[in-house]
Formats: C-alpha cells, sequence, structure tokens
C-alpha cells in the first residue's frame, strides 16, 4: 500500500502540531508520500513585502511578484524544514518540486472566465509515477510542495490537494493507494467551532446539500472536490481528518 499524505491548514504554522504528526508520519506502515501546503506562511510574508494576497473560491491568485514569494515559501523554507524534521525522525525524505525530476508537470490554467495569474492546473498524465516509486522502492519517502512547472521553463504555483490527489492518481497504476488529508480539524464540520458536529462520511449524493448549507465552504471545496476526483480515477480510500489523529481509525471518509 502506498499512503499519500496531505498536511496543511494551521498545523505548518505550529511547530509543536507539526512535530507530533512527522512523528506519526514517520511510523505509518508502509511506502508512503507527504505533500505539504503552506498558506499562511506565503501570506505572512506577502504582508511584510507589500504584496496583496488575493484569494477566489479558497485558491490564492499568483502574479509574478507572489510566485516568487510562494515558491521561496513552498519549495524552500517549509519543505526543507520538514524534510529535516523527517530525517530527525529517522524517516529518509527528499525534498521535491514538481520540476525537480520532471516529476510533476502542469499547465498554465486558462484566464476565462477567471485569471488565476502563474496558477497550474496537473494533466492526468502530468505526473511521473515511475519516478515516485522508484524513490519509494529504495525507502526514500518523496515530500512534495506545491510548486511545479509546465516544462518550458516556468514555475506554477498549484493547489496542494490538487497535487495530493493527482499524485495518488498516478501511483494508484502502480499499486493499492490511500489518500489523506490532514489538517487542524477533526474532519468535515457542520459547525466549524464545533468539533462534535463531525460529518464521518461524504458522497456524492449529500455533498450538494453540504455546499448549500454552507458546511462547507472556501478551502475545503477544493479538498473535497478533489477527493471525489481520487476516488473516481482509482484510489483505493480518501480520509480527511485531524493531523493529531494520522494513526487513528476516525475522520470523513469520501466514497462515491
Amino acid at each position: 500500500m502506498i499512503n499519500v499524505v496531505k498536511i496543511g491548514g494551521n498545523v505548518i504554522d505550529n511547530q509543536a502540531a507539526l512535530k507530533a504528526f512527522l512523528s506519526d508520519f514517520a511510523k505509518l506502515a508502509g511506502q508512503k508520500i507527504l505533500v505539504h501546503g503552506g498558506g499562511k506562511e506565503a501570506t505572512r510574508l506577502s504582508a511584510k513585502l507589500d504584496i496583496e494576497t488575493k484569494m477566489i473560491g479558497g485558491r490564492r491568485v499568483t502574479d509574478r511578484d507572489t510566485l516568487d514569494v510562494v515558491t521561496m515559501v513552498y519549495a524552500g523554507l517549509i519543505n526543507k524544514r520538514i524534510v529535516a524534521m523527517l530525517q530527525a525522525e529517522g524517516c529518509n525524505a527528499i525534498g521535491l518540486s514538481g520540476a525537480d525530476g520532471n516529476v510533476i508537470c502542469a499547465k498554465r490554467r486558462n484566464p476565462e472566465p477567471i485569471d488565476y495569474g502563474f496558477v497550474g492546473d496537473i494533466a492526468t498524465d502530468g505526473v511521473k509515477a515511475a519516478f515516485i516509486v522508484n524513490l519509494l522502492n529504495q525507502g526514500i519517502t518523496p515530500v512534495f510542495c506545491a510548486i511545479n512547472h509546465d516544462g518550458k521553463g516556468n514555475l506554477l504555483n498549484c493547489n496542494a490537494d490538487s497535487v495530493a490527489s493527482a499524485v495518488a492518481v498516478a501511483c494508484a497504476k502502480f499499486a493499492p493507494t490511500s489518500l489523506t488529508f490532514c489538517f487542524e480539524k477533526s474532519g468535515v464540520l457542520t459547525d466549524v467551532n464545533d468539533e462534535s458536529t463531525l460529518i464521518s462520511h461524504i458522497d456524492l449524493e449529500i455533498y450538494p446539500g453540504l455546499i448549500k448549507s454552507g458546511a462547507v465552504t472556501d478551502g475545503m471545496l477544493p479538498k473535497i472536490d478533489n477527493a471525489f476526483k481520487a476516488i473516481q480515477s482509482g484510489v483505493a480510500s480518501v480520509t480527511i481528518k485531524s493531523s493529531s489523529k494520522l494513526l487513528a481509525d476516525i475522520g470523513t471518509t469520501i466514497t462515491k
């Protein structure tokens, strides 16, 4: 089993929570891949540099200045910090962007109807899974940030949830693969301020109602959209859960 885990949210900003999560991740059985976000840190650095942060539907608009910031933060500071912390846990990790080894190629998103700038979408054949599986078979754990490339010398900012989903779908062609989205909440909640309102299961029948009611909004939308895409493309299981419960059987499961 290949386990693809995406970590994001406030966990990236909380050193204690991140350390605890990475300790659990290192203990995760089987071959594993980590994909991380880091939007809050990028937003803070943008503010220090007087670069406006603009979000549309939970996705960051990436102009040229913002692309420089997110590349520095995602592919540099956060990626290498996580790799170093995993090494301390005895997990032999390697930090990668999509440009490294040509492992993830993306296409700049069409500016119509909304121009997101230097934002990329990953094609169905955009992930070189053989490269990833070769690393896994050598006992190396890949750690991916959300910066990819277009094959023409340009870097593109991709949604980290989309990266995790695309990597899981590509790996599923080689071996049974699970996908887990981890963040600071226990899963998808009908009330984000009440952990007791956990939704244990979401399928395509109830999903539109959750959007209409406001239970699913903003950054959770691309997360669940990517979860459905993964399930429909051969990934064995998808779960959204708390980073503190990585090794526990609890959270929100996504099914067709």
